[in-house]
């Protein structure tokens, strides 16, 4: 087994990174060189500005090269959730922004001739519990009639063709959801941004930023460049940077793990036993699992094990071994097939859950996603680079405000907590 991301594994690296010492001036400077970030880049380097971007580690080394796979439209806690806390006017505009989001990402992968196996698979969201049925499927009905057309209501019976497993009562299937592999169309934004013209330095985290007349020095390991404008694209990796750079953002960030396993390919039979639909999978419970198969067969589950902020070789094993049990749970047929990869990454979440993108304590700023950051990411490093140009209109989470989470410094030490409270709820549910 490999303890590592399969995205990383199995995506040829970026080699277009920066040989030399960080430098120069530039009018923006893009901290974090994932999704967001890159994509913040790659639309300013197309306006003609110039651009640095400066990544702690690897393109993709964060969130973006760590997650399940996932494109999935829609609201991840409920649209009826998000109607009752933002207003219905806004969470008709979020819902959109989402599948906006996926369809930016069609369009760019085709722009910049990404290969990363992009395909509308839908995604299932399946109630986990008899009792989860009717909840379900009251968000269905509000879901269909208000934003989205495109989604079907299953029955259990109607699960035979979807998915081989007793394990769930009825499902809502969302039509525009994709997937893609991840891990090939990061290094394709970070070639793209690159092509068109922005400097990328790895292995350069920004431990210093230091007010200029004219905008920011930015002070790294490799040197320090000034830029006019400053974009922070860092999520839940926001806590990894030293001194005061990021602090505004580790104290509204609550840096969350979630690990993830990948099975050897699978057989023809076998795909016709576990997922003979070919979709994105989603369960409905508080602390609950995700899954797909990937492009060469293998079976991607994922899920929240344990509420940790610390993804190394050591936590992602002691998960693994938990979701492998959740695995065959699901799918005891798949009892015996071994484990090929075991990784983990951090999830940035809000206290609400919702993203948040602005500008504040001097940067521009996206981040916050809550899970939903390879859906919703691209759009929003669009709108950041929109904002740097100077241009409104773009941002779905203008104005959405943010308080720092009381108590919070960037280590989230209540996360044991907050696992014992959504674990009760799972089983009083």
């Amino acid at each position: 087994m490999k303890y590592m991301s399969y995205w990383h594994d199995t995506a040829s690296p970026f080699t277009g990174a920066e040989t030399g010492p960080v430098e120069g001036a530039y009018d923006v400077a893009v901290i974090g060189a994932g999704f967001t970030g890159l994509n913040a880049a790659r639309k300013l380097a197309r306006e003609g500005l110039r651009v640095a971007v400066l990544e702690a580690h690897h393109a993709g080394a964060g969130g973006s090269g760590r997650n399940g796979g996932h494109l999935n439209n829609g609201i991840a806690h409920g649209y009826a959730e998000a109607k009752a806390h933002l207003g219905a006017e806004r969470a008709h505009a979020l819902y959109h922004a989402y599948d906006r989001s996926i369809d930016m990402i069609e369009q760019v992968i085709v722009e910049e001739g990404i290969d990363c196996d992009f395909r509308r698979s839908g995604k299932l969201k399946l109630a986990s519990k008899p009792s989860h049925v009717d909840g379900l499927r009251a968000n269905f009905d509000l879901i269909h009639r208000e934003v989205d057309a495109d989604t079907r209501w299953l029955e259990r019976g109607e699960l035979q063709d979807e998915i081989g497993s007793e394990a769930f009562h009825g499902a809502m299937l969302y039509g525009k959801s994709a997937m893609m592999h991840m891990g090939r169309y990061v290094v394709g934004l970070a070639r793209a941004a690159q092509r068109h013209g922005a400097c990328i330095w790895e292995n350069a985290p920004v431990t210093e930023r230091r007010a200029t007349s004219s905008g920011w020095e930015l002070v790294t390991p490799k040197g320090s460049l000034r830029a006019e404008r400053v974009i922070a694209a860092t999520g839940a990796y926001s806590g990894e940077s030293r001194g005061e750079v990021l602090r505004y953002f580790r104290r509204r960030i609550i840096s969350v793990g979630s690990f993830i396993i990948a099975t050897r390919p699978l057989t023809a039979k076998e795909i016709a036993a576990t997922l003979p639909g070919n979709r994105t999978c989603v369960t409905s419970m508080n602390i609950g699992n995700y899954f797909r198969l990937s492009s060469d067969n293998r079976l991607i589950f994922g899920g929240r094990t344990r509420f940790s902020a610390v993804s190394n070789q050591q936590s992602d094993a002691r998960s693994g071994e938990i979701l492998r049990a959740s695995m065959i749970r699901i799918f005891p047929h798949l009892a015996d097939v071994e484990i090929d990869y075991c990784w983990g990454g951090l999830v940035g979440m809000t206290k609400d859950r919702f993203p948040r993108a602005g500008e504040a304590d001097g940067m521009i700023y996206g981040m916050g996603y809550s899970g939903h950051g390879a859906q919703m990411s691209t759009l929003v490093g669009q709108a950041l680079a929109d904002m740097a140009l100077g241009r409104a209109g773009s941002n779905p989470l203008d104005g959405l405000d943010w308080p720092a989470i009381p108590f919070h410094s960037g280590k989230p030490w209540f996360l044991p907590l907050v696992g014992l409270w959504f674990g009760l709820k799972d089983r009083l549910s």
